[in-house]
């Protein structure tokens, strides 16, 4: 039955339950914190809001960086840092969710998380030289990165039992959504606004999820003096601090021909190789619990989120840079191209949390065939990638893309939660956003990369079959001027060096849809739930 008592009595019963645990390891049993009415609206606006705040802000600043980088006077390898140190910050946090909400008490943590996050915000916008910025942006994805992972814990914990499908589907939309809502919301500040909007948005909305937090949101448990695994933090920090620089900073600074990178590469083998060693052999109380992905399904859930990071934010990273660059679209219009994918996901996603939790087919189906018709959707994008292409040629495969997004995430959710035990949630969460966010940063990386290689291997091969005898060449040079003259060859190279990177765009397209389509068999791997996992203590 759904508890309605207040806050304070709540902690004070959770209270009484610690105290009688606290001669012992063991983690006191959890509260029903299941909510109901207004109430359960209340926290789920909280939640929900902070978690799309974090997403919007890992993209609407791409959009806006030109701006940004020419006002406080950085570089392009300067202004990176304003991107890269928001997610270095995100990466490092997500891990210790769980450790930070035992130890703290999740109202006070989440709270303390959209709070940071807020005043981050507002202190970014208020910077006007490059490393005062670059400092708030680690500051405000420390924030962040205690939002997303525990507002999809929290939303599974407020439910009851028979309403979890309708519980992921809202989270799922904030999480889908809130990448495209980005560079949409980035150009449409940068076409009609100054780069400080970007961040000063933040502010009403974060001011009204710390408010709902601190008036409704309730502990299942009571804090818990937890020694801090030092050694851990150490090497978890310095890993995966490492590991997201290089990945955001390799292909600007040419992968291992740089020191720099050739260095944090190395930092980042090690302290993930030691701080996997120490977390499983030698730490007394693990600031990470590793041990949840023993659980296969929790495992396998991993994988097919760096799957969908991969997917999700990696047409994110190359679309906008075609559209924009080859095709001229204006930044708007690129965000407005990127909102076509939305449109479905939120159309289409309360749709599959009803399936899925209706039990009348197997969520692992559903993420099978949702995988499958991403996978197709990236390979009809390859096809329609032309210099040429129109806002509406996009539409078809934007929309069975957002189908198949809409397919995956929530009976994912369900089957990895509906794996793990109640206390165990956090951590299951922890791990399967990380992994989605960590997707999206060697998408962005490695199909970077791809492109660059991809385009001028196209160069090479167009210019070599581009001789003065070539009947279309010389026709191409007589209409600008004829053969001899510097225009025209200027202009002829010019459409060389055109085509050749839509030909890269295309070919990251295929390489997305290839990965999707490789992993997706890993959904026989998932446990098919015994039931819809519930939001009381198993």
């Amino acid at each position: 039955m759904a508890s309605h008592s207040p806050v304070g009595t709540l902690d004070s019963e959770a209270a009484r339950v610690a105290r009688r645990h606290q001669q012992t390891d063991v983690a006191p049993p959890q509260v029903d914190v299941i909510e109901y009415g207004w109430r359960r609206v209340a926290v789920t606006v909280a939640v929900i809001s902070g978690a799309i705040l974090e997403i919007v802000d890992t993209t609407i600043v791409n959009v806006a960086l030109p701006n940004i980088q020419g006002n406080v006077g950085a570089s392009r390898d300067e202004g990176a840092f304003i991107v890269t140190g928001y997610i270095v910050a995100n990466v490092v946090v997500i891990p210790l969710s769980p450790w930070l909400q035992r130890r703290f008490g999740r109202r006070q943590y989440f709270f303390a998380s959209i709070a940071l996050f807020t005043a981050a915000s507002v202190m970014c916008g208020l910077s006007h030289d490059l490393w005062s910025l670059v400092f708030w942006r680690v500051v405000q994805g420390t924030g962040g990165g205690g939002l997303l992972s525990q507002a999809q814990a929290i939303l599974r914990e407020t439910y009851p039992k028979k309403q979890q499908g309708m519980a992921q589907a809202i989270f799922a939309v904030g999480a889908i959504v809130g990448p495209t809502l980005g560079p949409l919301m980035g150009g449409l500040i940068t076409d009609n606004a100054s780069w400080e909007w970007c961040f000063f948005v933040n502010l009403p909305i974060g001011v009204v999820s710390a408010t709902l937090t601190a008036l409704f949101l309730r502990n299942p448990a009571p804090p818990k003096k937890l020694p801090i695994d030092g050694v851990g933090l150490a090497f978890l920090a310095m890993g995966l601090g490492s590991l997201q620089f290089v990945l955001d900073q390799g292909q600007e600074k040419d992968w291992f021909g740089d020191e720099l990178i050739v260095g944090l590469s190395t930092v980042a083998v090690i302290a993930i190789c030691a701080f996997v060693i120490w977390e499983l052999r030698f730490a007394k109380q693990p600031i990470v619990d590793l041990t949840i992905l023993s659980n296969p399904t929790v495992a396998s859930g991993a994988a097919l989120g760096l799957a969908l990071g991969i997917t999700l934010l990696g047409t994110l990273v190359t679309l906008p840079q075609y559209t924009q660059g080859p095709l001229g679209f204006t930044a708007t219009l690129s965000g407005q191209l990127i909102l076509m994918r939305a449109i479905p996901v939120a159309l289409f996603t309360p749709l599959s949390a009803r399936l899925a939790a209706s039990g009348r087919i197997d969520p692992r189906l559903q993420v099978g065939t949702g995988f499958v018709l991403i996978g197709l959707s990236n390979w009809w994008l390859a096809a329609v990638t032309t210099p040429v292409s129109e806002f509406w040629t996009f539409f078809g495969p934007l929309v069975l893309s957002g189908i198949g997004l809409s397919q995956v995430f929530v009976p994912l959710s369900l089957v990895v939660f509906g794996s793990v035990s109640a206390g165990d949630v956090p951590k299951a969460s922890a791990m399967f956003n990380l992994s989605r966010q960590l997707g999206g940063s060697i998408a962005a990386a490695v199909l970077l990369t791809l492109l660059g290689r991809s385009s001028i291997d196209h160069q090479t091969r167009i210019a070599a079959d581009m001789t003065y005898r070539s009947g279309a060449t010389k026709s191409y040079l007589a209409d600008h001027g004829g053969i001899r003259s510097e225009q025209a060859l200027a202009s002829l190279d010019s459409v060389v060096q055109r085509q050749a990177i839509v030909l890269g765009y295309a070919d990251t397209n295929r390489y997305s849809a290839i990965v999707t389509l490789l992993l997706t068999p890993l959904v026989v791997f998932l446990r098919k739930p015994r039931s819809v996992p519930g939001a009381m203590v198993e």
